[in-house]
């Protein structure tokens, strides 16, 4: 799986640019602020149909500009495939495959696959919950096309509900809706449910053995923490759903006091363990950046057993947060597939061998 070339138009700090890329590692150099994380973030865009700086799609758009478009061509799965994303300020994001518009999201998500790995993701571990579950919905929305479509639909069930919540204070004839919402939302819900503890399950074991080869007297484990009354989230989805039904009932007064869904996986957490406690309460600052170093190789191993072929790994300044013990760890891992790194540095631009090499400034190659 690679990226052959990657061509922006009046995208962030891009007038046009056209990119060809090597199918190992691509090396993109330049000073802050001169596009290098816009180049990424276009890639990685490519594969998840978001921008994973921003949840307004119209802030891709070049300044002054009413629209703009990501083209790629890449092979996947021993197949040829273009994909145009086409960004507006007015309307909703236009996805093209192979010439075709695509009705939904999750039609075109995952055919290329991407591991993304930037500088706030050092600090994955000690974020809140949310910055976890996005790190699981990333990967899931990517392996399991069906599961970006119950993500969806759930989380435009939740917002439908919130504002029933917030709103019927002034307006108590919307708790009328409260049920059917909740009911749906359980059903959904358990199927999300499902789809994290299996992944969970199997990210962890794959996490435990990257973090055992940098760090072999310390153990990595985790917990993958749902909703209380979902007794075993590899049950059947019939199951989970009936215990998710009996929780949101019981806490419905609690949810109309609050204004808000007190209950289903929103609220889901990925807590992970060091020698048996908390990673985010009392792992140094070494320890917490190689738990997010093995989640995120970890990630990427289970895309390689998936489907056979690695995903595009994209580096974006990492390796200059990393010490070299941490450096050379990364770089002897990411020998196979086809990789996209950022940096400012040329010490570590030597250790690289890239393939291709981008001099980025202004939005511009030079």
């Amino acid at each position: 799986m690679n990226i052959r070339s990657l061509e922006l138009e009046q995208f962030r700090n891009y007038e046009h640019a056209r990119f060809v890329f090597d199918p190992a590692v691509n090396l993109i150099c330049g000073e802050n602020g001169q596009g290098k994380t816009n180049l990424l973030e276009a890639a990685a865009a490519c594969s998840t149909m978001r921008l994973f700086r921003t949840a307004q799609k119209k802030e891709g758009l070049r300044f002054g500009e009413d629209h703009a478009r990501i083209i790629a061509d890449f092979q996947a799965q021993r197949r040829d495939f273009t994909l145009e994303l086409r960004l507006s300020r007015m309307k909703s994001m236009e996805i093209y495959k192979n010439g075709v518009r695509q009705k939904r999201q999750s039609d075109a998500q995952g055919i290329l696959k991407t591991v993304l790995f930037c500088p706030e993701d050092l600090m994955l571990v000690r974020q809140g919950a949310g910055a976890r579950r996005r790190f699981l919905d990333t990967a899931l929305c990517q392996l399991r096309p069906y599961y970006a479509r119950y993500l969806e639909e759930y989380n435009r069930l939740h917002e439908h509900k919130t504002r029933i919540l917030r709103d019927s204070e002034e307006k108590p004839s919307l708790l009328s809706m409260w049920e059917d919402f909740s009911l749906r939302m359980t059903h959904i819900g358990a199927q999300i449910i499902r789809y994290r503890a299996y992944y969970c399950k199997k990210l962890l074991e794959a996490a435990a053995a990257v973090y055992a080869d940098i760090a072999p007297q310390e153990v990595l484990s985790g917990e993958y923490q749902t909703v209380s009354s979902v007794t075993d989230p590899f049950a059947s989805a019939k199951q989970i759903e009936q215990e998710l039904i009996d929780h949101v009932l019981r806490h419905k007064q609690a949810e109309i006091a609050a204004r808000s869904c007190l209950s289903g996986p929103h609220k889901d957490d990925l807590v992970l363990l060091l020698d048996g406690r908390s990673a985010a309460s009392y792992g140094s600052q070494g320890q917490v950046r190689t738990c997010t170093l093995s989640l995120k190789l970890a990630e990427r191993e289970l895309f390689f057993g998936e489907d056979g072929e690695y995903p595009v790994l994209l580096l974006d300044d990492v390796l200059s947060e990393l010490d070299r013990r941490r450096q050379d760890f990364v770089l002897n891992r990411i020998s196979a597939g086809q990789v996209m790194i950022t940096c400012c540095e040329d010490g570590i631009s030597d250790k690289l061998r890239a393939g291709a090499v981008f001099q980025i400034q202004n939005g511009k190659i030079i």
